[in-house]
């Protein structure tokens, strides 16, 4: 079993960085595809990016692409999401997610594994 775990949310301010990391616990996670989805209030859950396992493809949502990076350190079993020029709209609880397969998926119900989430907010 796979156990993910979020770190490095925050509040921070419009224009602003944060950088979200997800470690596993239990099992090395370095053939699983990785994804960040992103939850605000009121709304459902969607699609963020996501990155190969190899770390040699990645696919953004329109809403980040150019702004969010994500990339991933088998040796130290970890991925990130790299947030810059934040708006308030990007406010949200983030999750990562694992999945195994060939392709990037931004389908919810594809990934077999999350974590708990963390929490983003950006102030205007």
């Amino acid at each position: 079993q796979v156990q993910l775990v979020e770190s490095g949310g925050g509040l921070v301010q419009a224009g602003g960085s944060l950088r979200l990391s997800c470690a596993p616990s239990g099992r090395t996670f370095s053939k699983y595809n990785m994804g960040w989805f992103r939850q605000a209030p009121g709304k459902v859950r969607e699609f963020v990016g996501a990155i190969s396992w190899s770390g040699a493809n990645t696919y953004y949502a329109d809403s980040v692409k150019g702004r969010f990076t994500i990339s991933r350190d088998n040796a130290e079993n970890t991925v990130y999401l790299q947030m810059n020029s934040l708006k308030p709209e990007d406010t949200a609880v983030y999750y990562c997610a694992a999945r195994r397969g060939n392709t990037l998926v931004a389908t919810l119900s594809l990934y077999d594994y999350w974590g708990q989430g963390t929490q983003v907010t950006v102030s205007s």
